[in-house]
């Protein structure tokens, strides 16, 4: 059967098309991402503007149209942070399902942790044994930790890379104190949620996922994604700190020009860095694997096993 995923971020509207089927892999088909950066769309209040609301309707009803040209036989659709948190949530949830007929189900922070886990341990297997997985987005990270597909720990932290850059930094690039105090902040907050994941025990294997690791990764000189998603990747922490202090001093358009970073996702590396570093060291983590699979094929592996059997004949 092929399903549609689409996601609602702080940073993009992100519709999956995949062809699934019980017992296989997901198989991408089509994907097809906006940016819409719901999250600075915020007012003074916290509730999100009429200009993004509008901007949202649009975007789901693009990808509905989208969904329905390629095939799709449903479509799972979900909000995260911005949304979740946005003074006004309930307010959008309503704008879209009455424009567009679709009821986007708010996750909360730990689902997309848990989520983001399944993905994961999926993806590596059993052989893994006990994963830690992070997760940097746009308004929060993710971490979770277990030897099952359920996770033993799963919680969120409001150090999304987006959301860090425009509550932080001042100029572009930052001044040297703003960098600082960020860091102070970041680490201070990781360590204060550490021990809920530590208490379980030492992981056997370590994951970053999601956009901003395989940036990071990639310029830190991990293999380009056109080789592929089973070619193995890996951030290095100490590689990461070296580039922290480079990534400081360049303007967003400078960013961009390294590997695999993106024009829309360049102001937010530095922030990402920050995170991934603290994260990293606090969980004495002297490398990530690069898993090429997150919360979106969570929420399809999830999906696929609630489903009945008559419901793929």
């Amino acid at each position: 059967m092929r399903l549609g995923v689409l996601d609602v971020g702080s940073n993009t509207v992100h519709l999956l098309v995949v062809d699934a089927r019980p017992g296989a892999r997901p198989l991408p088909a089509y994907s097809h991402k906006t940016d819409l950066r719901l999250a600075e769309h915020l007012d003074d209040a916290g509730a999100i503007a009429p200009v993004g609301i509008h901007a949202l309707q649009r975007l789901v009803a693009e990808a509905l149209e989208i969904g329905e040209d390629k095939g799709c036989e449903s479509i799972l659709a979900f909000a995260t942070s911005a949304v979740r948190e946005a003074a006004n949530g309930e307010e959008v949830l309503g704008a879209v399902a009455r424009t567009t007929g679709v009821d986007l189900g708010v996750l909360t922070g730990d689902q997309e942790a848990t989520l983001t886990f399944l993905a994961v341990r999926r993806w590596f297997g059993w052989s893994s044994r006990r994963l830690l997985v992070f997760d940097i987005g746009g308004g929060s990270l993710e971490v979770a930790a277990g030897v099952d597909e359920d996770p033993d720990a799963a919680l969120s932290v409001p150090l999304g890379a987006g959301r860090l850059t425009r509550t932080w930094f001042s100029a572009d690039p930052p001044p040297r104190e703003e960098v600082k105090a960020l860091r102070r902040h970041v680490r201070a907050e990781i360590a204060r949620h550490a021990g809920q994941v530590l208490r379980f025990g030492s992981p056997d294997h370590m994951v970053g996922t999601s956009k901003t690791f395989r940036q990071l990764a990639r310029v830190c000189g991990a293999a380009p994604s056109a080789e592929g998603p089973y070619v193995k990747r890996t951030l290095q922490r100490t590689l990461l700190h070296q580039w922290i202090p480079k990534l400081a001093a360049m303007p967003s358009q400078e960013r961009a020009d390294l590997p695999g970073v993106s024009l829309g996702r360049a102001p937010q590396l530095l922030a990402g860095a920050i995170v991934a570093e603290a994260a990293m060291d606090i969980f004495e983590v002297d490398e990530l694997e690069i898993c090429p699979w997150a919360l979106r094929e969570g929420v399809i592996l999830r999906h696929l096993d609630t489903m009945e059997p008559e419901d793929f004949a």
